[in-house]
């Protein structure tokens, strides 16, 4: 093990330079840097996002319930390009003070209704339709326990595993063993769940599987991180079925789609407005043109 020892300063300054491959979205303090109102468009919900693993997590939801034919759910998403600091807009910050991605409005109240925190939006919207979380208390409370499960164990996937594995301008042995370890122990937990339950919280798809399936069922895929071999994704058999089973659904293919700017351009739709925007608007077909 090589020697990296760091002693801490009695007074810790920010090195904005010091963060890797997020140093310039990252910073030590709250609140907007410029004046930036968010675009509203004709649908009664506003979705503020990025095609991230919490930012599909809205765009699935919003999706498996119009393909459930929730014509209500109707909704408009406008992407937030968080490396070019749109999150820190003044007026994304009254949607989310917290200044992440995704966010909410839902004008079908007055005043308007801001929604915040991925976890939150799914169940937000699960209520709200009384769609994909149980009315069974049993039942609905298994697909809590999982669904606020992935609100703890992601940061430790994402902001550790994630940001060390891949992105941390340097290797560091420690805190990549420390928390490919974690990363694995979940992982396992997961598979042994999915042992006997077709879905995250049993035979029921919820919002309990569209909060988890981008980050974990991306992760066995080799979609975020390109860790599966590192981490024999392979041997968690259980979630491996799970994931592909998930990934086929039209919904989660859509919503996957939404708010994306990077990868295959027939697979980019930078805005939604309409259900035909998969068809006709994706970047492939406006880039020839000169749309952006």
């Amino acid at each position: 093990m090589t020697d990296n020892t760091y002693t801490p300063p009695k007074v810790w300054k920010w090195d904005a330079e010091s963060g890797g491959a997020f140093s310039k979205i990252n910073r030590p303090i709250a609140g907007p840097t410029h004046e930036k109102e968010l675009p509203v468009g004709k649908h009664p919900f506003q979705v503020y996002s990025l095609a991230t693993p919490n930012g599909v997590k809205a765009t699935i939801m919003f999706e498996e319930l119009l393909e459930k034919g929730v014509k209500e759910a109707e909704y408009d998403a406008w992407p937030i390009r968080i490396k070019e600091g749109e999150q820190f807009g003044s007026g994304f910050v009254k949607a989310n003070p917290n200044s992440k991605i995704p966010a909410m409005m839902d004008h079908t109240h007055r005043p308007v209704v801001r929604v915040f925190e991925s976890g939150s939006i799914l169940l937000y919207l699960a209520e709200k339709f009384g769609e994909f979380l149980p009315t069974d208390i049993v039942a609905r409370t298994e697909t809590m326990n999982w669904l606020f499960w992935q609100m703890g164990s992601a940061p430790f996937l994402g902001g550790g595993f994630g940001h060390f594995y891949a992105y941390a301008p340097e290797k560091y042995e420690y805190p990549i063993n420390r928390y490919t370890m974690e990363v694995k122990r979940q992982l396992d937990v997961l598979d042994r769940q999915l042992a006997d339950n077709r879905y995250i919280a049993g035979d029921e798809y919820t919002i309990a599987d569209m909060a988890i399936w981008p980050w974990y069922g991306a992760l066995v895929k080799n979609k975020v991180y390109e860790a599966a071999e590192f981490l024999e994704a392979h041997t968690y058999t259980n979630v491996v079925r799970w994931a592909d089973e998930v990934g086929a659904r039209p919904a989660v293919k859509r919503g996957l789609m939404v708010n994306r700017t990077w990868g295959d351009e027939s697979k980019q739709l930078h805005e939604r407005h309409d259900a035909s925007d998969f068809e006709l608007r994706t970047q492939d077909k406006l880039e020839p043109s000169g749309e952006k």
